[in-house]
C-alpha cells in the first residue's frame, strides 16, 4: 500500500492490538518531545539562564496556550482532510521545535535572546501537539471502530502519559550528562521516529465533518473537560516545579519521583482499562480523584524525600483513569463525523490546565516556596470532585 492508500480492512475486522499498536507508538514517540524537556526547562530557565520561577511557569505554560487555541482547528482539519494528514503535518513541526531548543542552547550566554528562541520553540510545539495527538486519536478510532472509542482513549492516554512519565527522568538524565543541547537533539529525533511509523500506515477515510462553531462543541463538553482540567493541575505543578522543590529541600531523586508517577499511572491504566464500562465514569473518577488528592497533600507536607516520592506515585495512580473516563463522556456527546473536533476540544482542557497552572504555581512558589505548588494541585482536585457529578450526568 502507498501512503495515500485508504485501508480496505473494516474496523470490525481489525483487532484492537493490530489497529492501535502503531497509533500508540506514534503518540508515545511524538509526545516524548513534550515529556523529556518539560522538567528540564525549569532547571535550564531558572539555573542556567537566571530567570524567576514565574518566568519558568509562563514559558512552560505558553506552549499549552497555543495548543488550546489550535485544538479546534486541528480537529476540524482531521475530520475534513483525514487524521493521517493532521499527523504528518504535526510531527515535523514538533521536530522543528527541538531545533529551536538547540538554537536556544547555543545562545545560553545571552539569556534574553536564548529565552526568546526557547519561547518560539514552545509556540511551535503547541501547534504540533494539537495536530498529531488529535489526528492519532481520530485515526485510532477510525481503525478499530467508534464502538471501541473508550479503548482508543485509554491506550492513547497510556502512550501520552507514558511519554510524560518516562520522558521526565530520561530528560533529567540527558540534561545531567549532555546539557540542554542533548535534550534538544532528542526532542528533534523522537518525533521523526513517529513520523516514519505514520508515513508507512494506510490512511482512513476523512469523515468530511462540517466545521462546527467552537462554542457549540464547548457547550456539550465543558463539564467533563473541566473535570480533566482541574485534575491535570497537579501534574502541571509537578512537571514544572518538582525538580526545583527537591533541589531546594536538598533531596535527590526528582527523576525517580517523576518516573514513579509515570509507572503508577501506566499500571493503574492497564489494570483499570475496563473499569469505566463496568462501574461508570462517576464512580471511577471519584475514587481516582481521592487518591490523587492524597498524593498531592503528601507531596505538600512530606518531611523527607521518600515520602514526597510516594506522593508522586499516588498522584500518578489517581490521575490515571480520569482522562479516558471523562473522554468517553465528552466524545459521546457529538456525532461520529465531528469526532476529531470532540477529541481536540476535550484535549484542550488538559493544555488549559498547564497554561494556567504553570504561572499560578510559579506565583505561589515565589511567595510560599516550591512545595506550595502541591497545595494548589490539591485545591484543584477538590474542585474537580465538586464538579464531577454534574459532569458525568449532564448532556451539556
Amino acid at each position: 500500500m502507498t501512503d495515500a492508500t485508504i485501508s480496505s480492512i473494516s474496523p470490525e475486522q481489525r483487532s484492537a492490538f493490530t489497529g492501535l499498536a502503531p497509533m500508540v507508538a506514534i503518540v508515545f514517540f511524538g509526545f516524548l518531545t513534550v515529556g523529556a524537556p518539560l522538567p528540564v526547562l525549569s532547571l535550564y530557565i531558572h539555573d542556567q539562564l537566571g530567570f524567576s520561577g514565574f518566568t519558568v511557569g509562563w514559558v512552560i505554560g505558553i506552549q499549552s496556550l497555543v495548543t488550546i487555541l489550535s485544538w479546534h482547528r486541528a480537529g476540524t482539519l482531521s475530520d475534513q482532510r483525514g487524521p493521517k494528514f493532521a499527523v504528518l503535518l504535526g510531527l515535523p513541526l514538533a521536530a522543528a521545535s527541538g531545533l529551536l531548543y538547540l538554537g536556544a542552547d547555543f545562545l545560553a550566554g545571552q539569556p534574553i535572546p536564548a529565552l526568546a528562541v526557547l519561547v518560539l520553540g514552545r509556540l511551535l510545539l503547541g501547534a504540533a501537539e494539537s495536530l498529531f495527538v488529535t489526528g492519532a486519536m481520530s485515526w485510532g478510532i477510525g481503525r478499530i471502530g467508534a464502538a471501541r472509542t473508550g479503548r482508543v482513549m485509554s491506550w492513547q492516554g497510556i502512550a501520552l502519559y507514558s511519554a510524560l512519565g518516562a520522558g521526565a527522568p530520561f530528560g533529567l538524565a540527558m540534561y545531567s550528562l549532555f546539557g540542554f543541547g542533548g535534550v534538544a537533539v532528542f526532542a528533534i529525533a523522537s518525533p521523526l521516529v513517529a513520523l516514519a511509523i505514520a508515513a508507512a500506515l494506510p490512511a482512513v477515510r476523512a469523515l468530511g465533518g462540517e466545521r462546527v462553531p467552537f462554542h457549540h462543541v464547548l457547550k456539550l463538553i465543558w463539564r467533563p473537560g473541566t473535570v480533566l482540567m482541574l485534575a491535570t493541575v497537579p501534574f502541571a505543578g509537578m512537571a514544572a516545579f518538582l525538580p526545583l522543590d527537591y533541589a531546594a529541600e536538598g533531596w535527590s531523586g526528582a527523576g525517580v519521583a517523576m518516573a514513579l508517577f509515570g509507572f503508577s499511572y501506566v499500571v493503574v491504566r492497564l489494570i483499570g482499562t475496563q473499569w469505566t464500562d463496568r462501574f461508570g465514569a462517576a464512580r471511577v473518577v471519584s475514587l481516582s480523584l481521592a487518591v490523587e488528592l492524597a498524593g498531592q497533600f503528601l507531596l505538600w507536607l512530606a518531611p523527607v524525600g521518600w515520602l514526597a516520592t510516594a506522593g508522586a506515585g499516588l498522584t500518578g495512580a489517581g490521575f490515571s483513569l480520569i482522562f479516558p473516563a471523562m473522554g468517553v463522556v465528552a466524545t459521546r456527546r457529538l456525532p461520529a463525523h465531528q469526532r476529531g473536533q470532540a477529541v481536540g476540544n476535550f484535549m484542550a482542557f488538559f493544555d488549559l490546565a498547564i497554561a494556567l497552572a504553570g504561572p499560578l504555581a510559579g506565583l505561589a512558589a515565589g511567595v510560599f516556596g516550591y512545595s506550595s505548588t502541591f497545595l494548589v494541585g490539591g485545591i484543584a482536585v477538590i474542585g474537580s470532585l465538586l464538579l464531577l457529578r454534574s459532569a458525568a450526568a449532564s448532556r451539556g
